[in-house]
């Protein structure tokens, strides 16, 4: 199989990072990006100029723009762009800062939307390429206590599933990636934590208690490897794709009562088109 050229955001750590040396080890070159590429120098000094490190906030809209063109007059072209970075917020939909839900949008969708859009003249030259849209089952769903990150995700959703369509014409393919619970530090240091309302402390319980079972099986990241690479390898990959056993339980359950309900109000709904 051809080499392939990535360039992949949020590798210092989980999954991009996994992704990063799965790549790598198979003879592909990355363009990877962190705001701390010392997190990468053992792969730098592993797999030499097949890495190119870029130091990367993805909320700078410009610097986006730049990491990417670095990259491809780096190595010549783009054929894989995976938007991972990323970070969960926790924190009930009243306790929510103004700071933390834009800050939130900032990373998990805007950061996307730019590394996306830095990206594209790139493929569209080439007429071929692949964009990795790194969302969750929680792009499909929701769950307490994490409303905004959510909120990010259905974004996310929303703007690459138009995408797909959009760049079709020109052989460029988008995948949403949408993981289960893995065992990634994404409810670890990398999350940020809203202050907690008292009124909520029975509810806040009950929702550890729920995500606790939800995460009871988490996912290793770096089987998560064989899965990504299968997906880029594919001549005609999906649109969506699950990582993880549970996501499908958890999908085929809400798209069954949302089914279920908007029948239930049909009459309501023929009712308002008059």
């Amino acid at each position: 199989m051809a080499e392939k050229v990535w360039f992949i955001t949020g590798t210092s750590r989980g999954f991009g990072r996994e992704w990063t040396a799965a790549a790598l080890e198979r003879g592909d070159k990355v363009a990877a990006t962190a705001r701390d590429t010392a997190t990468l120098d053992d792969l730098a000094e592993k797999y030499g100029d097949a890495l190119l490190p870029i130091a990367l906030d993805v909320t700078d809209r410009a610097a986006d723009f730049a990491a990417v063109k670095q990259a491809h007059d780096h190595f010549g072209r783009l054929d894989v762009v995976v938007n991972n970075a990323g970070y969960g917020q926790f924190g009930f939909v009243e306790e929510l800062t103004e700071q933390e839900a834009r800050d939130q949008m900032e990373t998990n969708v805007f950061g996307a939307l730019w590394i996306t859009q830095a990206a594209l003249p790139f493929l569209r030259a080439q007429r071929s390429g692949h964009i990795i849209q790194v969302s969750s089952i929680g792009g499909i769903t929701a769950f307490q206590n994490v409303g905004m990150y959510h909120a990010s995700k259905w974004a996310l959703e929303g703007f690459s599933q138009a995408l797909a369509q959009e760049v079709e014409s020109f052989g460029i393919h988008v995948t949403l990636v949408e993981p289960g619970g893995f065992s990634t530090d994404w409810g670890g240091s990398s999350a940020k934590r809203s202050e907690e309302l008292p009124d909520y402390a029975e509810v806040h319980a009950a929702a550890q208690k729920a995500r606790e079972q939800r995460t009871s099986a988490s996912g290793d990241p770096k089987a998560s490897a064989a899965a990504i690479l299968k997906v880029v390898d594919a001549d005609e990959p999906p649109l969506r794709v699950f990582f993880g056993s549970l996501p499908i339980q958890l999908a085929k359950a809400d798209y069954e009562k949302r089914i279920k309900t908007w029948e239930e109000w049909q009459p309501i709904a023929e009712l308002a088109q008059g």
